[in-house]
């Protein structure tokens, strides 16, 4: 009798015990673990060479204060884009600056950063235009595990070099203005979806207050919908349900059954919706990374502008 109450007691411990480990884990049962992992998850694999961790951060300095032990730090605006012409990095870049970080072929790349991982959802849609298959953020990115008193290190890693090979760019994951302008003008199929503010969206204002990349006309792009980035994830910067995710975009008439086109200024917003849509949501979508700054100051193309501004007299 005393045996089996014992037993009992430690059937009991163990129960109550997973109740309080558990919900983390189980909170993200609701996503894709080859697109979101947790900071659970990414704690338990630091020290797998299988697993390499990318920061990817809008403040300057932030990666060098501390970031997570054993994490590379790619620089954005010099890392990820081509440094004289407008585009994205080169292949033959990004290789090298892979390849430094010790990044294989078969490598779990997962990025994360700042800004419920703004720059970081850039850096996954450039691995994926490149080829490298898996891809993934952490859920909640930088201030999810500081906010948990996770480690953090200044120590900066060191990997023998890898063996990561670009492949052509994913033609189908990148939209160019030639391809948004023939879905405005009823050439091709697809949605539009801007995911600016509602004050940019409606013309109300030219850019948010601090940014200095400009379009000379304020509004959006014609047949265009809009859903802020940020409403993807809650309050605390981790990814809604999928079912959550499903229902906000369909509000809008997104829900999969074409192409989607996604925009914001300059693409680093958009990068996050990309991801969303297309490794969350598994829908076929393009980012248009020339984004408002292109198509707000090309000669020729039409454009909504419901707040009728006008550059200068706003």
């Amino acid at each position: 009798m005393a045996f089996r109450r014992l037993v009992t007691l430690f059937a009991l411990a163990i129960l109550i015990a997973s109740s309080f480990a558990a919900p983390s884990l189980r909170a993200r049962a609701d996503l894709p673990e080859s697109a979101v992992v947790s900071t659970e998850w990414l704690a338990a694999r630091l020290d797998d060479p299988k697993v390499r961790v990318v920061e990817v951060s809008v403040v300057p300095g932030l990666f060098e204060r501390g970031h997570i032990p054993g994490a590379v730090n790619f620089v954005w605006h010099t890392d990820l884009v081509d440094p004289v012409i407008r585009d994205i990095v080169s292949p033959e870049a990004f290789q090298k600056l892979a390849r430094a970080a010790g990044i294989n072929n078969d490598t779990t790349v997962v990025l994360y950063g700042d800004n419920n991982n703004w720059f970081a959802a850039w850096g996954a849609w450039i691995f994926a235009v490149y080829g490298h298959e898996d891809v993934r953020l952490l859920d909640g990115g930088r201030a999810k595990w500081e906010r948990e008193n996770r480690p953090l290190s200044v120590r900066p890693a060191s990997y023998p070099e890898g063996n990561f090979t670009a492949k052509p760019a994913r033609r189908e994951i990148r939209a160019f203005l030639s391809d948004v302008l023939a879905v405005v003008k009823g050439e091709a199929e697809g949605a539009i979806l801007d995911v600016r503010s509602p004050a940019e969206y409606e013309g109300r204002i030219f850019a948010p207050e601090g940014f200095q990349e400009l379009a000379i006309r304020a509004g959006h792009i014609p047949t265009a919908v809009n859903v802020p980035w940020g409403r993807a994830v809650k309050e605390d910067g981790t990814f809604k349900s999928v079912e959550e995710l499903r229902q906000l975009y369909a509000s809008v008439g997104i829900d999969g059954s074409k192409k989607v086109y996604v925009y914001c200024r300059i693409g680093e917003r958009s990068s996050h919706t990309w991801f969303v849509l297309s490794r969350i949501l598994g829908y076929d979508v393009a980012q248009y990374d020339g984004s408002w700054t292109e198509w707000g100051n090309t000669v020729g193309v039409p454009i909504k502008n419901p707040a009728g501004t006008v550059w200068g007299r706003q």
